[in-house]
């Protein structure tokens, strides 16, 4: 395999040389590529590759320590973000930039609201401008007054996306666009894509999943350890080798073999909902979770879900129903609750940074924090003994030793959310809530929390797993649960987890459970 010129048109983006150093950690080496003018450009790479970097750098957010970049055949100096819509460069963020305190259209025309007579913003024309522009991109259904911190992380992430792509600019960043979409939000992204390209505008797509590299993207480039180590048609190289060039090592499996689940389950459930019904979203669920399980549940954003992972670690009240640790009753009136040692209930979040880490804090910090207890005496922390339990920890999930010291904010996503994981590990919690948990991370990182999985149930802990990637339900879960419109209304197990039984459920055409039906999470 060898990378490719893809000739053709002139090059919108051309990078060469581009370095940037962060302490001792080189995040971009000399790294040089070209992206055609017109394509559909695929940046790939492990996390930690260089690719946040390479887009901050193309955003005006970092200025690299050397290094050249050329617009259309013209040098570009890209000091601040302002410098890169001044020369056509929009981004869409992983991270989502919306301010969250403010409303939809305060976030879509940011710094270019209009002006009334006096200075001030013109709401009610800010408001029709921006609604106009939703409707412009399918998305008519959200209100431009409401508060983006009251939407939810899908809707939030395609406002992110509209209101780069609403400026029509000559070079469009996407990082991560479909982390947290799903279904028809991935397929309205696309026509978006599509748009662009037949307009003869740039889009730089950074995703890791390759099966929309392959329906999107013209070409690749393949980011490791801060180099670009070869661009190529995005037809003409295998996702094997695609996955051994970001890596440096062939990734023979990526999904651990499942283990055969017994045909009855005798032992005492380590958890067991019954009824549960929570806000708008959540309707009757009821399961059992048993010791050894994972246990999957698909559907469709907005389907009740989130509020099911919130309920069961006590950060989101019960309207009713019923939740069993052990075979006993158990109310979680919040998170503390949940951790105590008598429950071990765990909850790795949908958004790691708002939600999962302290990012200021090094990983020592963030890992020993749910624990604290432990490591106290007189009122004082045991600082030897803390280090010693988060060293175990963090090493047992594979981040650089580097992290004990470091703010956590200075590592890649995926390293972010192993140390997330790292703190749930340390609790000794026998059940893990597991939402999304590989949202935006690489495939290398992918299959080291999917062996962490394996190994958690094979020891006994139970694990309960949303995933908006079915592939990930089919090839983890022993069985899947399939909410819609806040009930189950399938349940798989066995040889009758497929990604067409879990969508045909996921869109409503599942056979929906009795309410009163016995919680059971086997079906054979």
């Amino acid at each position: 395999m060898t990378s490719r010129d893809t000739g053709g048109s002139a090059a919108a983006v051309s990078i060469s040389g581009l370095t940037k150093r962060y302490g001792s950690t080189m995040a971009l080496d000399n790294a040089g590529f070209d992206v055609r003018a017109g394509a559909v450009h695929a940046l790939l790479g492990e996390n930690g590759a260089g690719k946040s970097t390479l887009v901050k750098t193309l955003s005006g957010l970092t200025r690299p320590d050397s290094g050249t970049i050329s617009l259309f055949g013209t040098p570009a100096t890209i000091r601040c973000p302002r410098d890169a819509h001044d020369l056509g460069i929009r981004t869409a963020f992983q991270e989502i930039s919306l301010v969250k305190d403010l409303s939809v259209a305060r976030n879509f025309l940011l710094m270019e609201e209009p002006r009334g007579p006096l200075g001030l913003v013109a709401r009610r024309r800010l408001e029709a401008m921006v609604a106009a522009e939703l409707e412009r991109f399918g998305l008519s259904h959200i209100d431009p007054r409401a508060r983006v911190g009251d939407l939810e992380l899908p809707v939030r992430q395609k406002i992110e996306i509209a209101r780069a792509a609403s400026r029509n600019p000559r070079v469009l960043l996407l990082d991560e666009p479909t982390a947290s979409l799903s279904g028809h939000d991935v397929a309205w992204l696309a026509e978006i894509i599509v748009g662009r390209r037949e307009a003869g505008q740039t889009t730089l797509f950074i995703s890791h999943r390759m099966q929309e590299v392959r329906e999107l993207c013209d070409t690749l480039t393949i980011l490791r350890n801060g180099k670009a180590v070869g661009t190529y048609d995005a037809r003409e190289i295998t996702d094997e080798q695609v996955i051994e060039t970001m890596i440096g090592r062939s990734l023979d499996v990526v999904f651990p073999a499942k283990r055969p689940a017994p045909a009855v389950r005798t032992e005492t459930p380590a958890l067991s909902v019954v009824g549960l019904r929570a806000g708008r979203q959540l309707a009757d669920v009821t399961f059992d979770l048993h010791p050894g399980q994972i246990l999957g549940v698909g559907g469709l954003e907005g389907m009740g879900q989130r509020e099911l992972f919130l309920s069961l670690f006590g950060a989101a009240p019960l309207d009713g129903g019923e939740i069993r640790v052990r075979g006993e009753p158990v109310v979680l009136r919040s998170p503390a609750d949940a951790v105590r040692r008598d429950i071990g209930i765990s909850l790795v979040p949908e958004e790691r940074k708002t939600e999962g880490l302290f990012l200021d804090l090094d990983g020592r910090q963030n890992a020993s924090l749910p624990s604290l207890d432990r490591f106290v005496r007189a009122g004082l922390v045991r600082a030897r003994s803390e280090e010693a339990a988060a060293w175990g920890v963090l090493r047992q999930v594979q981040v650089p030793d580097r992290a004990i010291h470091q703010p956590v904010r200075q590592f890649s996503g995926g390293n972010q959310q192993k140390i997330v994981l790292a703190k749930w590990l340390l609790t000794g919690s026998r059940i893990l809530l597991l939402y999304d948990p590989t949202r935006g991370v690489d495939i290398g990182t992918k299959a080291e929390i999917y062996h962490l999985m394996h190994r958690f149930a094979g020891e006994g802990g139970a694990i309960l797993l949303y995933s908006s990637e079915v592939g990930e339900l089919v090839n983890l879960c022993d069985d899947v649960l399939v909410l819609y419109r806040g009930r189950v209304v399938e349940r798989l197990g066995g040889d009758r987890i497929s990604e067409t039984a879990i969508m045909r459920a996921a869109l409503g055409r599942g056979r929906a459970e009795p309410a009163n039906q016995p919680a059971a999470a086997h079906v054979h």
